[in-house]
């Protein structure tokens, strides 16, 4: 269910497929915890994957979809770019940490209810963490003032960053 949910989210974080002539996503497939699509728009395919968190806290009455994204747009030289969403407006120069095991990421900027790493760099020192990693913890701030931690389980994170990894090959 919370996939559906997912999917219905990441139209508008694509930016509307339809609008932009682009083809509705494909589902490559589910992997554990994470789910893979595909897609072709104007410039070429989009490939992507998603997963919603295990747990979410934080003292808040009412929340919206909360997912983490790792898009591949080759036709842009674009791979690994990580996108969180929250389900709320962060709060402005909001502070985003990733933590991954031992590791703690926080060059994150934010802009209404997504986070995204500060650069390419940091997008893929995030995604190695998360192929070797067994759970993700996502801290943030709502324009409310109310601080969220979101778990997310990285079971099947691999074997979904694989496919579409080889779905949008040819141009990497």
């Amino acid at each position: 269910m919370k996939k559906l949910c997912i999917l219905a989210g990441l139209a508008y974080l694509l930016g509307g497929i339809s609008s932009a002539g682009a083809e509705a996503p494909q589902m490559i497939g589910e992997y554990g915890d994470w789910v893979a699509y595909y897609y072709r728009d104007k410039a070429g395919p989009v490939c992507y994957m998603a997963s919603a968190p295990k747990k979410d806290e934080g003292k808040y009455t009412r929340r919206g979809d909360i997912y983490a994204v790792v898009t591949h747009r080759p036709s842009e030289k674009s791979f690994d770019v990580i996108n969180i969403n929250a389900g709320y407006t962060y709060k402005t120069d909001a502070k985003v940490t990733i933590k991954i095991g031992a590791k703690t990421f926080d060059r994150l900027f934010t802009n209404g209810d997504k986070a995204w790493s500060v650069s390419e760099k940091v997008d893929k020192e995030i995604v190695e963490a998360m192929k070797k990693g067994s759970r993700m913890v996502v801290h943030g701030t709502s324009s409310k003032g109310t601080q969220t931690k979101d778990t997310y389980s990285l079971n099947g994170f691999s074997s979904a960053y694989k496919a579409i990894t080889n779905k949008c090959k040819s141009s990497k």
